[in-house]
């Protein structure tokens, strides 16, 4: 996806919150943010209240492996900048207040540990990054660029670096990097102004190697109240040193069962421990460990293990914390800005955060009471407290009677070339949805809240259980039928449907595990495979299933261990399986022979040397040439215009080139205004749907459609005849009689494009009996369902419509939202909508839903501390108040597209789209009492200029 597109995600995130296992956590120096990243990759963005709440912002997504630290990235609190760093190498640069990733690069080593740092040339401040983990040396980065500039190498013992501390000199320009390596050697390099200056230069070497004995490093310290002290943490003890020739002046063994996995200063005489299970414990140093003490160091080179200092505190966990995948994550931190709180973060694999607020003046407590929690939330206790509760994609149609919770929807496939969404489910069960008007349901209020069985669906059933997996071949390549879907479940089956009859083609059962991948082969493979989809199953085989044959060709079932990656080289006919163990098998597709299994470097070669174009699924997220940007700036849609015309004449030159061709294989417009994206942060999830709005690919269709209506003052042959001398320059092709027929053709095409067929609306008693029938019963499996009806309506309106309203701040002016639902059509959202947003290298942020923000300024002016926002005071403070690039985005939008409808002959939001419902009497000032007034209306002129001053109005 380029630069210059402008696509807007929605995003429908359903009653369960994502999974949400914390890998590690940072606090921001104004205690306002908390960022945890997880296990999943995902990075998830909490809001810290000045009365220590803690609410979920956003979630970041961008990582492919678990996030392994996080780290600050500037000093500025204008500019709040994080680094993070994933398990493959990966690292980001975000925008903390936009959710935004500013940089990104990919490295050949796994960080563990990053600190900022920031220093002075003259009047310019630079910031670092020092980074460390699983190779030898410290590599210094540019905090901005995310470059390395240079490293920190170690002369004598070089090793892995297991922690590190920056301790900051206020008297010279000379700073210290102190650092223990996994061997227990204590490295020392000293920074000064000229080493920053350097780049890709020469290595910097250390000043001083010193073994302290500290195997199993978890964590070092710098004391920044002594500017002195340093702690150092071991698995199985924890030592305090001087920082001026590392002396050990005091040293604390763990109890039975115990290990220390982290610590740090709260004061200048008060150190804080944790251990693997959780437990944190609040010593009081003695008096040699302190600076200012009389008898500081009088106890170095005695024998001090066992002089104990006083235990103050002893936080334990909560006594009903569930059983945990992994240890939780500890950190304290301490504010330097706004606040000075001292705050120890607990973070653990169910995503729940815990929160002590330690005090300054500590007393002497007996270890049973301890501090108590001071703010404790989870992602899913947020969830649960929202009203009205968060919508999936399909909760109107999965309420299953006596049930509370709807079925959950474990994979999805959306069709743009039909626009429908395709959702399996736990329950075995597929249901075939279009996406705008499940969408519109789920998001706006309207009549279609009341109507039984909207929007209009169909159900099929074969699967026995859940749902893994689904694949709309067609997508892919045009080579295979557009009828076919395919299916894949827990119950080990490959099933073929026919998404126009609703008919089960074809059902494989070759594979003794559920299946959990279904990919299609290269076009470049023999002809005999270019009709076959590989299937991916849990018990380690796959398969390739021939289409065509309706029978399995190949079925590759010798690997012992689970499959990680597929790669094809179709030249030499090769299937090429990857394990999760390193090992490689190549496949010959046609015999079925396993050619070798090779394992070690020769592996990753064969892997690397596989071709790596993997047919993937139509970027939906492509966009059109014409730069809607600079259309804006000249305010004037000429350009796009000229785009649509230029579409219309494209099309009907593919015409008249292929006047024996079917009309349905011609190129169609390939942008896609709408797409529907299932994304998860853990199999275990349901799906989260996206919804992608690409404005550029919006306006355009909007113009075509309205260079597709027909008018006889440019269809009759007189006017084309009379305007073939003056219109060479766009086009001249279009002439005579056969131009005519040429143009509604080339309309007729667009209206494929436009107006979709729809399923029949199942009864709900019709459901209810089918179920009651025995699915085992083979009529049952193969009856042929009821065929599809076209189903009138417009899809480029409707996609407008449901983008329109969500964008538009409700709440903010109630005279313009009356305009906006009476006048113009629009619908008001019945709940907060979700943003997004997107950034470089596909990264994305994601707003998680906040029904109930505080309000802290109410709209007369006076203070509310405490009174929680209505829904409709919150829609326009939700749009509008997320970010400033949110906010860009969102008017450059709106603001388009109300001028594109403006531009329009007779665009109108009020019609009569929904015919397929239920009878219902029309209640007072419903659209449905002013359908026959509006329709009659919509065609006058004066009505519609009218609705363009309205727009013009609203958003110019």
């Amino acid at each position: 996806m380029a630069g210059n597109s402008l696509v807007l995600p929605i995003v429908l995130w359903g009653r369960k919150a994502p999974t949400h296992c914390i890998s590690t956590v940072l606090v921001m120096d104004d205690l306002e943010t908390i960022v945890t990243g997880c296990h999943d990759g995902q990075i998830c963005l909490w809001d810290l209240s000045p009365e220590l709440e803690i609410t979920p912002r956003a979630l970041l997504f961008g990582h492919t492996a678990s996030i392994t630290c996080l780290s600050k990235a500037s000093a500025s609190s204008d500019r709040q900048y994080i680094v993070s760093a994933s398990e493959s190498g990966e690292m980001c640069l975000w925008d903390v207040n936009d959710g935004r990733c500013v940089e990104f690069t990919k490295l050949a080593c796994t960080h563990t540990g990053i600190q900022f740092y920031q220093f002075s040339i003259g009047t310019q401040r630079e910031g670092r990054l020092l980074c460390h983990g699983h190779y030898p040396e410290v590599l210094v980065m540019d905090a901005s660029s995310l470059d390395v500039l240079y490293a920190l190498v170690s002369k004598i013992s070089p090793d892995w670096i297991s922690s590190m501390s920056i301790i900051r000199s206020h008297r010279t320009q000379e700073d210290t990097v102190v650092a223990v390596s996994v061997t227990g050697i204590l490295k020392v390099w000293i920074v000064t102004a000229e080493v920053h200056r350097m780049q890709d230069t020469e290595p910097v070497f250390e000043e001083e190697s010193k073994p302290i004995y500290c195997q199993n490093c978890q964590s070092i310290s710098f004391c920044a109240f002594t500017q002195r002290s340093l702690l150092v943490v071991c698995s199985k003890y924890w030592r305090v040193l001087d920082a001026g020739d590392f002396s050990l002046l005091c040293s604390v063994p763990s109890e039975e069962g115990q290990t220390w996995t982290g610590g740090d200063f709260i004061s200048a005489d008060k150190v804080i421990a944790w251990t693997e299970d959780g437990q944190s414990f609040i010593y009081r140093l003695p008096a040699s460990c302190i600076p200012a003490s009389d008898t500081f160091r009088s106890d170095v080179g005695k024998a001090i293990e066992n002089s104990i200092p006083p235990l103050l505190y002893s936080i334990m966990p909560k006594e009903d914390k569930q059983l945990l995948i992994c240890p939780p994550v500890t950190r304290f931190f301490y504010g330097r800005r706004k606040s000075f709180h001292k705050l120890l973060i607990q973070g653990d694999s169910s995503g729940r955060l815990c929160m002590w607020s330690v005090p300054d003046a500590l007393e002497q407590l007996e270890n049973k009471q301890g501090l108590q929690i001071t703010t404790t939330t989870s992602l899913q206790e947020a969830f649960d407290k929202l009203q009205p509760l968060p919508a999936g994609i399909i909760d109107q149609l999965s309420i299953m009677p006596n049930s509370v919770e709807p079925l959950k929807v474990t994979a999805s496939v959306y069709i743009p070339s039909h626009g429908r969404l395709v959702c399996g489910r736990e329950d075995g069960s597929i249901i075939i949805v279009p996406a705008t008007q499940t969408a519109i349901v789920q998001l706006l209020q309207g009549e279609h809240m009341l109507r039984r069985g909207w929007p209009p669906h169909r159900t099929l059933r074969g699967h026995r259980n859940k749902v893994t997996c689904l694949l709309y071949p067609h997508q892919v390549s045009p080579r295979y039928d557009q009828r076919y879907l395919i299916s894949g479940g827990v119950d080990f089956s490959v099933i073929v449907w026919d998404i126009f009859s609703g008919e089960m083609k074809h059902i494989f059962c070759v594979h003794g595990g559920e299946i959990t991948q279904l990919l299609v082969p290269p076009d470049t493979c023999s002809t005999r495979v270019q009709h076959c989809i590989c299937s991916v199953a849990s018990d380690h085989s796959v398969g390739i299933l021939s289409l065509r044959e309706r029978k399995c060709i190949m079925l590759a079932s010798r690997h012992l261990f689970p499959i990680q990656v597929i790669k094809w080289r179709p030249s030499d006919d090769y299937l090429v399986v990857g394990c999760s163990d390193g090992s490689v098998y190549v496949w010959q597709m046609d015999t079925g022979a396993l050619d070798r299994c090779v394992m070690g470097i020769t592996a990753v070669e064969i892997l690397n040397a596989c071709d790596e174009a993997v047919p993937a699924a139509v970027d939906s997220l492509s966009h059109p040439a014409v730069n809607l940007k600079q259309a804006m700036t000249r305010r004037s849609l000429a350009a796009l215009k000229t785009v649509a015309h230029h579409k219309l004449q494209t099309l009907a030159t593919n015409l008249l080139a292929s006047e024996s061709s079917d009309k349905g294989n011609l190129p169609k417009y390939s942008h896609n205004s709408l797409t529907v994206q299932a994304i998860k942060t853990n199999v275990t999830d349901s799906d989260i749907h996206l919804l992608f709005f690409d404005v550029e690919a919006l306006i355009i269709q909007l113009l075509t459609e309205e260079a597709s209506r027909p008018n006889t003052a440019l269809t009759s042959p007189e006017s084309l005849h009379k305007a073939s001398g003056s219109s060479d320059k766009g086009g001249s092709f279009l002439a005579g009689k056969r131009a005519a027929v040429l143009f509604q053709q080339v309309k007729e095409t667009i209206k494929e494009n436009i107006k979709e067929h729809l399923l029949d609306d199942d009864d709900d008693d019709e459901d209810a009996m089918r179920q009651k029938r025995d699915e085992s019963d083979p009529e049952y499996r193969t009856s042929k369902s009821k065929p599809l009806t076209l189903l009138e309506y417009n899809l480029t309106m409707d996609t407008t419509k449901l983008f329109m309203s969500c964008l538009h701040a409700w709440g903010l002016n109630s005279a313009l939202d009356d305009v906006c639902l009476e006048r113009l059509g629009m619908l008001k959202p019945h709940c907060p909508v979700s943003f997004g947003l997107l950034s470089r290298g596909g990264h994305m942020s994601l707003m998680l839903p906040r029904f109930n923000q505080t309000v802290y300024k109410a709209s007369d002016g006076n203070v509310g501390i405490g009174r929680k926002m209505s829904i409709s005071e919150g829609l326009g403070k939700g749009t509008y108040g997320v970010s400033r690039a949110v906010t860009t985005q969102h008017l450059m939008s709106i603001i388009s597209l109300a001028n594109t409808l403006m531009s329009m002959t007779n665009a109108t939001f009020i019609g009569d789209h929904m015919k397929k419902a239920p009878n219902r009497p029309p209640r007072s000032g419903s659209p449905d009492s002013m359908k026959g007034k509006a329709s009659a209306q919509i065609s006058s002129s004066i009505i519609q200029s009218q609705i363009k001053q309205d727009l013009l109005m609203i958003y110019d």
